[in-house]
């Protein structure tokens, strides 16, 4: 294991184990403090009026406030802020990093929120991903494509730039059932925890997603049904914009595509649920992403007959499934693997365990 190495990369590691508790209180606070403000921010939106209608894609049956993101971003956001000012923590060598991805999630959240309040054209959201994904590539976070040829650049960018979009989307789409995106998130974010955690070179990737993951655990503390509030288009977004960037940070690096393979089983669920969405659209004659429909992976187990609960356990299970996956073939120890998912199905039950308990 190579976490000593990210984690004295980071300044974080002595022999008393500070780093490993850095790591930890990141996760933690992320955790608490959206754990905490969701209440709050949910009467909020109820008095302003900040929910979602049922509609096409929902499957709420009354308004349900849709401004969770915020919570998430802050939670996320003061993690990082608190864990940075504590010693021995050091940020100074993957502060760029970090920074980068924070901004470009930052601008992602205000126009998720826009669009959830206001609606926004389906052509503008699409650039401000765009955008954001080019500040990625300007700022060295890419997937790098080393052929030898004089277009290798532009071929890093392009894929960067359609990675990063679809997975921004991909879990945006997911995003219409109770637990379901966040769970998601929740799951990918500890997998690649896990695997950041044994590479001398994805420092800034361990902070990031240590919050991101306290953040989502967080959230479904509140999201699983019966839901009290939802994410909306800007914690989606901050979720696929940071889980995209931070799963290209430091190994793929790599002189082929090939080497994106391990990475979209991370995310193969969103992927998959994406991509026959698109087709089935496309084939429709309607647009794929500004037609809202029942044609997504969990309204067919709905339809199935499973419970919401149901359905998002079964989409859970091969999420998990796909990230162990992933994680062996870039030759993950099966101590690791066993950890993460432990902690993974630990942490969940726990969640779901304390929401069932205490619904209204």
């Amino acid at each position: 294991m190579n976490l000593d190495n990210s984690l004295k990369f980071l300044g974080i590691a002595d022999p008393s184990g500070t780093g490993w508790l850095a790591v930890v209180f990141t996760f933690l606070l992320a955790w608490l403090v959206t754990w905490r403000l969701i209440p709050t921010v949910r009467k909020f939106a109820l008095r302003v009026g900040w929910a979602d209608q049922p509609n096409a894609r929902r499957l709420n049956r009354e308004p349900l406030p849709n401004a969770g993101g915020l919570a998430i971003y802050a939670g996320v956001i003061a993690a990082l802020v608190l864990a940075s000012l504590l010693r021995p923590i050091e940020l100074q060598n993957v502060l760029a990093q970090v920074l980068t991805i924070l901004l470009g999630g930052s601008i992602l959240v205000l126009v998720g929120f826009i669009d959830d309040q206001f609606g926004l054209p389906p052509s503008v959201r699409l650039w401000a991903q765009i955008v954001t994904a080019l500040l990625l590539v300007a700022n060295g976070i890419s997937v790098k494509v080393l052929f030898g040829t004089p277009i290798d650049s532009l071929l890093s960018m392009l894929l960067t730039v359609l990675w990063v979009v679809g997975i921004t989307n991909a879990i945006n789409l997911m995003d219409g059932m109770d637990g379901l995106a966040g769970g998601i998130s929740f799951i990918t974010a500890m997998s690649l925890l896990g695997v950041a955690a044994q590479f001398n070179n994805r420092a800034a990737a361990i902070l990031v997603l240590a919050a991101l993951g306290g953040a989502a655990l967080g959230f479904l503390r509140h999201n699983f049904h019966p839901s009290r509030i939802i994410m909306g288009d800007a914690g989606a977004y901050f979720f696929g914009y940071v889980l995209a960037a931070t799963s290209i940070l430091g190994k793929l690096q790599q002189n082929t595509v090939y080497a994106l393979i391990p990475t979209v089983l991370f995310l193969l669920l969103p992927v998959i649920d994406t991509t026959q969405v698109f087709v089935r659209r496309l084939l429709a004659g309607n647009n794929p992403l500004s037609t809202p429909g029942k044609d997504h992976l969990h309204h067919r187990l709905l339809a199935w007959g499973l419970s919401q609960r149901h359905a998002a356990f079964t989409l859970w299970s091969i999420t998990l499934f796909f990230n162990l996956l992933a994680m062996r073939i870039q030759g993950m120890s099966l101590a690791v693997m066993m950890t993460t998912a432990t902690s993974i199905v630990v942490l969940l039950g726990f969640t779901v365990w304390q929401r069932i308990r205490q619904q209204p």
